[in-house]
């Protein structure tokens, strides 16, 4: 099974992951999305919470006791590990060979452009998804990119702010218009496609990469993960954090530097509680939903619906308001408040 370790806060020794594929004498998926192939090896990704239930239904073994939660997250153990992959090597690996398919000669050319016009690095790059693995397909499959780095997200980020102005450039926002989504199916209550477009076109690590070597227009995502020196695991056995119920409420962003990572963090302050425990000191938004990375930035006011939790230290206690995988999933929500 293919494991992607998930965030930063981890126990001693083990690391809580997303189940992102399983080969298919095990799991298959009905969704017409889900099959990969490498060689004769067979896998199907999970989607959705489809992971989460498999684990914890067939796997358990791949389950780690969360201790602030007091209950068990998808996860492996030190020893469970056969083999990592990791993103920025093979990334370099990819753009030493010579191209074996249109897909692997278009990630080049595509991260060569990058890296003339953003003045980046490669090993500031990596790659993800189906190219890590080798079982993309030449002439479907996406480019999945990692940028690593806060200060190296910004530079990104500015430089496809400015391809994307220009009217012969090959990168283009894939969130221009709600054209976008014309084939997704919707299942946010809170959060109508409308919204939803206008805040993923502002992200701008949504891209279309125009190929002119194969003639695709290839679906590009740019993923944020923090560099080694900017990882700090707030994990503590003593620590205990407590579902308070649902809440509704505005609030204004006071602090976004983590909002690209996951899980995104906005460190907020209450404008008005609109339902639920009127507590007083929520000082975050923790998001582990990709839906709302990136979603609001200092000083805007939003609006958000998800978990109250308590958090419990040896020092202090305070609030959060937690959106992740849950019963209520599509009721979550976090946008701007005009």
């Amino acid at each position: 099974m293919i494991f992607r370790v998930y965030g930063y806060f981890h126990p001693p020794n083990a690391f809580i992951c997303d189940a992102e594929y399983a080969p298919a004498e095990i799991f298959k998926s009905t969704n017409p999305k889900a099959l990969r192939a490498r060689g004769e090896q067979v896998y199907y990704k999970f989607y959705s919470d489809e992971g989460i239930r498999f684990m914890h239904a067939k796997y358990p073994q791949h389950t780690i006791l969360y201790k602030p939660l007091q209950k068990p997250l998808v996860g492996v153990n030190q020893h469970q590990i056969w083999k990592t992959r990791i993103p920025n090597e093979i990334l370099q690996q990819l753009m030493k060979r010579t191209a074996k398919d249109s897909l692997h000669e278009a990630l080049q050319t595509l991260s060569n452009l990058i890296l003339e016009n953003s003045g980046l690095s490669l090993p500031s790059f990596g790659v993800f998804g189906s190219l890590l693995h080798g079982f993309y397909h030449p002439k479907f499959s996406d480019l999945d990119l990692i940028i690593y780095g806060g200060k190296e997200f910004r530079k990104l980020c500015e430089t496809l702010e400015a391809m994307y102005k220009e009217k012969v450039s090959p990168l283009q926002n894939e969130f221009e218009s709600i054209e976008a989504i014309k084939n997704k199916q919707w299942g946010f209550i809170n959060y109508n496609p409308k919204e939803y477009v206008w805040h993923q076109k502002r992200k701008t690590i949504y891209a279309l990469f125009k190929d002119k070597r194969s003639g695709r227009t290839i679906k590009t995502e740019f993923e944020p993960v923090k560099n080694w020196n900017e990882i700090q695991n707030e994990y503590d056995p003593e620590t205990r954090i407590l579902r308070k119920g649902w809440i509704k409420a505005v609030v204004r962003v006071t602090n976004d530097q983590d909002a690209a990572f996951m899980p995104s963090i906005y460190w907020i302050e209450p404008v008005k509680i609109l339902q639920g425990e009127k507590a007083e000191d929520i000082r975050r938004i923790v998001s582990y939903m990709e839906e709302f990375r990136i979603q609001v930035q200092k000083d805007e006011k939003a609006y958000v619906e998800g978990n109250l939790e308590q958090v419990i230290t040896s020092t202090e206690s305070y609030h959060q308001i937690t959106l992740t995988y849950a019963q209520r999933y599509y009721e979550q929500v976090l946008k701007i408040q005009n």
